[in-house]
């Protein structure tokens, strides 16, 4: 008996368990194929008027919905035709689509739909999945229509990305018509918040006023209860009166007790919004140290604040019309994370990664550059045979994928090159040619070139009809006129520089409406205070001020050709969070 035990011990020592890796694929393909050719189906589902032949096992199997209908003692087990209330009939045939073939397809004109066809039907998978989509393309022009329909459903993640990008954009958002559709909960739940991105009360008071008179009738009664989460300390004087003498509030006179006694000195304590703090500041990153530092030299302020692990070093940056900071960073030489900076929570979060171009042994230099809401970025690389190539990538939000763009038809060679946007173009340019994209027709052309300025260093966007460019050693300054295709140099007198023969690259930035040029002593050394100058040009008078800086230690970079400026939130810079250190440099 032992031994014949031991032989049944050995047998089952030398069992194994094979996979096959292509059943499931073959066994979706198959069940495909038989919906397809109409074989074995057992079951009508009529949904509109439509009608969809299926099979109850499979139904039963893809959705706890129909296995409890086809499986329970209920009247539809048994009938052959069964009509469904409550759907729609087009994304029941995306979701049906989906249950015989394990493949999703979802736009923006549909997600909402399928949601809800994925929430009755109890579809986790597509659940979730439009979830995720909807919060992916929470923009401006999005984001209230995914609010009110995350609200409704209780969507928390695209109700949180809602709020996010409402407060972003309130001021703009306000004046929309999407706005005046909220309900009353929805306004209240919006102006509650600290985040709103306001300069002013008086902001929200008049986005209150609008969303009233847009149905007067219907909403007048609602304004007794919305008062309570309008700021009225917050307000000046003046401005408390101009509210008290306001139509909608002189009507009701419970109104304006409502608003007299928010005004006492014991509901001062009120918090101020956080767009009511804000500063234009120019934005220099220290990779050794992983900070970045936001300064406004104007009001000699600098706060740097340090990331950890949190942030790689960072290759290249930039700020898009909305005020959004991105960075292309990491270690790698094949991939590069795309970041995105949250200003209210002081952190960086990952929003897509990209991968590097070929030709990864060559010198290169990167550029990020926002047109017109859309982010490019181009790769440019001198060859074996000293021809310059650049690549263009744009990401599409939509997909979270980064998509090949034309590339220019570049003639010469050069070590030096600007990409940066300005107005509604992407500008590509070096000492001897420069080159527009222009977003709406996929396509570069060839424009005036430099030629005036023999090492261009750095160049920045004066508005949207002027580039204003300099030379490593600061000594020439030149503009173009992007509606004259015209360059001239600039008769402006440059500053004394303390040491011009070891200094390193200028950067040229725009703060508060003024061109400024940062500028250091390199002494191979990290940089004190006394290594930096930053100058402000005067444009009436054509001198440049020196503004005497007083950045903290550290090899501080621009992180490309351009120095870019952000509106930042001191209140939220001043926080010390998790994993952050903001500290305030006099």
């Amino acid at each position: 008996m032992a031994v014949a035990g031991q032989e049944i011990h050995d047998k089952t020592l030398r069992s194994r368990s094979y996979h096959d890796r292509s059943y499931r694929q073959g066994f979706l393909g198959a069940l495909s194929d038989l919906q397809k050719d109409d074989v074995l189906q057992d079951v009508v589902l009529e949904i509109q008027g439509r009608r969809f032949p299926c099979h109850r096992l499979v139904l039963s199997a893809a959705s706890p919905y129909f296995r409890a209908m086809f499986t329970a003692d209920m009247a539809e087990s048994r009938q052959k035709t069964i009509v469904l209330k409550g759907l729609d009939a087009v994304m029941f045939g995306e979701i049906l689509s989906y249950i015989y073939s394990g493949t999703l397809r979802v736009s923006l004109d549909k997600v909402q739909p399928l949601y809800q066809a994925a929430d009755l039907l109890q579809l986790d998978y597509v659940r979730d999945t439009c979830s995720s989509y909807m919060a992916m393309n929470v923009e401006r022009s999005t984001c209230v229509d995914l609010y009110k329909f995350a609200d409704a459903f209780s969507v928390d993640i695209v109700l949180n990305r809602c709020l996010q990008c409402i407060c972003r954009h309130f001021a703009k958002i306000a004046s929309s018509e999407e706005f005046c559709s909220l309900s009353v909960g929805q306004l209240t739940d919006i102006i509650s918040h600290d985040e709103l991105d306001v300069k002013e009360e008086t902001t929200v008071w008049e986005a209150v006023v609008r969303w009233v008179q847009h149905s007067r009738e219907d909403r007048l009664h609602h304004l007794p209860s919305i008062l309570p989460h309008i700021r009225f300390n917050l307000l000046t004087s003046d401005g408390q009166a101009a509210i008290l003498e306001h139509p909608l509030v002189r009507e009701d006179p419970g109104n304006s007790e409502t608003i007299r006694n928010m005004v006492q000195p014991e509901t001062s304590t009120q918090k101020t919004r956080v767009g009511m703090d804000t500063q234009e500041m120019a934005l220099l990153f220290c990779t050794s140290k992983k900070e970045m530092l936001c300064m406004n030299p104007r009001v000699g302020r600098y706060i740097s604040c340090s990331y950890g692990a949190n942030l790689p070093p960072v290759v290249t940056m930039t700020v898009t019309s909305d005020n959004d900071i991105y960075i292309l960073a990491g270690h790698s030489h094949v991939e590069l994370s795309l970041l995105v900076y949250n200003h209210v929570g002081n952190t960086w979060e990952q929003v897509s990664t990209v991968s590097r171009s070929r030709g990864d042994d060559l010198p290169s230099d990167e550029y990020l550059v926002e047109v017109d809401g859309c982010l490019y970025y181009l790769t440019v690389k001198m060859s074996l045979t000293a021809d310059m190539l650049v690549w263009v990538r744009r990401y599409n939000r939509h997909t979270s994928q980064w998509e090949d763009c034309p590339q220019p038809e570049l003639e010469g060679t050069s070590d030096i090159s600007v990409a940066l946007s300005c107005g509604p173009h992407l500008y590509f340019f070096t000492n001897t040619e420069m080159h527009r994209y222009d977003p709406s027709q996929d396509s570069w052309s060839k424009c005036t070139p430099l030629n005036a300025i023999p090492l261009l260093c750095t160049a920045v966007a004066f508005g949207t009809t002027e580039i204003f460019c300099t030379d490593i050693r600061f000594r020439k300054m030149a503009v173009y006129n992007t509606t004259s295709d015209c360059w001239r140099l600039s008769n402006a007198e440059l500053p004394s520089l303390r040491n011009p023969t070891i200094m390193d690259s200028p950067s040229l930035f725009v703060l508060e409406k003024q061109l400024h040029v940062l500028l250091r002593s390199y002494s191979g050394v990290p940089a004190g205070a006394d290594d930096w100058q930053i100058f402000a040009w005067d444009r009436f008078q054509g001198v440049w001020e020196d503004s005497k800086p007083t950045l903290p230690a550290g090899d501080w970079k621009a992180c490309g050709p351009v120095c870019c400026v952000a509106r930042m939130y001191l209140p939220c810079l001043n926080k010390k969070r998790t994993g952050t250190r903001s500290t305030m440099h006099p």
